[in-house]
């Protein structure tokens, strides 16, 4: 589990795809990894990953199949800038909101507008995600906790960006068009899920 509040940006230094395995290295400053071991968890731009080899300044991961096509992972190349978390220890305080590094889905960046010092980013994300988002909840971008702040039909939605988000995650790398890992909010595709299986019931 994990809160969505990025704790460092690492860069992909090695990509190599080989029997529908992709095995990626990423350097970190140091001493972020210094309480990571092999077998743990750690989000990369959100998707919960487990370290297969830890080094003082960098780690190594394998994604399979199934990750690489709900993902953005399948386009890392070396130079590619991540954000990174490790997982969330109980009794910690949250302050993000509850992300599971459970990637629900790929969106893309449509728009971006400047307020100020705050940027406001435009995503379309696919009608599952969309459906259970609402206007001022929660939603997690490449890994980053983000309220939104609209909500247009039929798959729009708006994040604002403060000076800090923006200098310390990977948002800044974006073009517009370019691909984000999205997880919707835990509560609401519960409850979406909830509702789409009574109104499938027979009465």
């Amino acid at each position: 589990m994990f809160t969505g509040i990025i704790e460092a940006v690492g860069r992909v230094t090695e990509a190599s795809d080989g029997d529908g395995v992709r095995r990626l290295r990423i350097r970190v400053e140091p001493p972020v990894l210094a309480d990571v071991e092999a077998g743990d968890s750690i989000a990369v731009d959100g998707a919960c990953l487990t370290p297969v080899d830890v080094g003082e300044d960098a780690f190594e991961v394998e994604l399979i199949a199934s990750t690489l096509s709900r993902t953005v992972a399948g386009a890392y190349q070396p130079g590619a800038r991540v954000n990174l978390e490790k997982a969330m220890v109980l009794g910690d305080r949250l302050d993000g909101h509850l992300v599971q590094g459970h990637v629900d889905a790929i969106g893309h960046l449509n728009h971006i507008r400047r307020e100020g010092d705050t940027r406001f980013l435009e995503f379309s994300v696919p009608p599952e995600v969309h459906g259970g988002t609402i206007v001022h909840g929660s939603i997690a971008l490449n890994g980053i906790s983000l309220t939104v702040n609209r909500l247009e039909d039929p798959d729009r939605l708006e994040v604002g960006i403060i000076p800090h988000t923006w200098e310390h995650t990977n948002l800044r790398d974006l073009a517009l068009g370019d691909p984000v890992n999205v997880e919707g909010d835990l509560i609401g595709k519960y409850v979406g899920r909830l509702l789409r299986t009574r109104h499938s019931s027979p009465d």
